[in-house]
């Protein structure tokens, strides 16, 4: 079973130069993860499904405490809160970073895992 979590918007410290070490930019994170989830299908049951609000919840406090240079660390760094839970067999996350460059939307970095 496929969960989305999409366009979670945090603020945390992010970069290389010195005035973004100064200040918490925003970030856009969008994570999908196929789970060990079938059984909630039938049974309507949260203790069958996988919990994506607690693993949301351990992603806010996370990464709004956390203090990176690269956008590449941060992604490795969501997707492993992500598979430190035991029904999740595969995730992805990518995370943009607005206005990393001029006259561009944003930048993103897209990662994966799988069990």
């Amino acid at each position: 079973m496929i969960i989305r979590i999409k366009d979670l918007r945090l603020r945390t410290i992010i970069g290389c130069n010195n005035w973004e070490r100064e200040k918490k930019q925003d970030i856009t994170i969008n994570i999908v993860m196929d789970c060990d989830s079938e059984k909630a299908v039938t049974s309507d049951d949260i203790n069958d499904t996988t919990d994506y609000r607690e693993i949301t919840k351990n992603i806010i406090e996370a990464v709004e405490e956390s203090e990176f240079f690269l956008i590449e660390r941060l992604a490795g760094f969501i997707l492993e809160i992500i598979m430190l839970r035991p029904g999740v067999l595969s995730a992805t996350v990518e995370v943009d970073k607005p206005q990393a460059l001029r006259f561009s939307r944003s930048v993103s970095v897209e990662v994966s895992a799988a069990r």
